[in-house]
This record gives C-alpha cells, structure tokens and sequence, in this order.
C-alpha cells in the first residue's frame, strides 16, 4: 500500500498578508479608542476649569454687588465714602459685604484666596494655577457720580502636573456694579 501525504501549508506571502489584514482590523479601531479617551481627558479637563472658575467668578461678582459704603474709616478701607479699595498691587480688592464684614479677594502665589474678618480661605482647587488677576475700579468714592464698577480680569490655566495638553487656558473679563445705587451719606 502506498501512503500519500498532502503537505498543505500556507506559503510565506500568505501568512504575510493574513497578518497585515489582522494587524489592521485590530489596529485602527483601538487608534479610535485611544483618541477617543484623549479627546475625553481634555474635554474633562476643560470642564473641570470651566466649573472651577465659573463658580469662583459667580461667587466674587454676589459679593462685590452686595458690598455697602465705608462710614467709620480706617475700619475696612483707608477712607470714608470709599466701596472698594485695590490691595496687593492691583491682585486683591478689599469692600465690606452686606454682613457689614470686612472681605477681601486677592492672589496669593497661584491661587485666589478670600479674607472674611481676618479667616483666610482658597477659593480655587489646588491643581488650577493663576496666570494673572487684576482689579480696576470705577466710580468707587463718593467724589464722583458714577455708580461704583469693579472689572476683573482673570487669566488661569487647568491642570496643574498634567501633560501640556491637558492644561487648557481660559482668561475672562467681566465687570461688576454694586447693586446698590451710590448716595452721599
């Protein structure tokens, strides 16, 4: 009896092209996911800067709005008739808020910071860095007849240790005026 073998193989351009084809299947579709959960990082990242500084800017503009008129100086600020005073090199704004409490909201290092009557709290997380804040003042003595204005400018970066990528920037102006109407006493 005669024995037959077969020899059924794959030749080497065979298994070349069964590998590149393999290759490719799995390859693009874990590109996407890959991308996909680095567009997701930067666009939690980006929420997370946008919640912070939305939250710190809602809270400054409600205090700044209720601040009241300085009547016994030097309690607060340096002079009667005054509603807010720059402090720190234009960095910080001192006011007495509508618990007749002596506030102030000003830079230190990175980081906003608030004083309530001497208690000093952060008002940004730890990980968001503070590029540049400043104050500047309209109609905020007596001596004139404008309404008291506060513009803040605010230039924060998210992020802090992440990968340049995942740091976004945001810089925001907005201006605030007291809510109450600026009456001579």
């Amino acid at each position: 009896m005669e024995a037959r073998y077969m020899n059924k193989s794959y030749t080497l351009i065979e298994v070349l092209v069964a590998v590149s084809i393999f290759t490719i299947v799995i390859a693009a579709p874990a590109g996407f996911l890959v991308g996909s959960l680095k567009g997701q990082q930067k666009a939690l990242a980006s929420q997370k800067l946008l919640d912070n500084t939305s939250y710190t800017l809602e809270y400054i503009s409600r205090a700044l709005r209720m601040a009241k008129k300085e009547l016994s100086a030097p309690a607060c600020l340096s002079q009667n008739g005054l509603n807010y005073e720059i402090t720190r090199s234009e960095t910080g704004l001192k006011f007495i808020n509508y618990k007749e409490e002596c506030q102030e909201f000003f830079l230190e290092g990175t980081r906003l910071k608030e004083s309530k009557d001497g208690i000093e709290n952060y008002l940004t997380a730890e990980d968001l860095e503070i590029i540049d804040l400043k104050f500047r003042l309209s109609g905020q003595s007596q001596a004139d007849n404008d309404q008291p204005r506060v513009t803040l400018f605010l230039e924060i970066k998210g992020g802090r240790g992440q990968r340049a990528e995942l740091r976004p920037l945001i810089k925001i102006q907005t201006t605030i005026s007291q809510r109450n109407l600026d009456v001579f006493y």
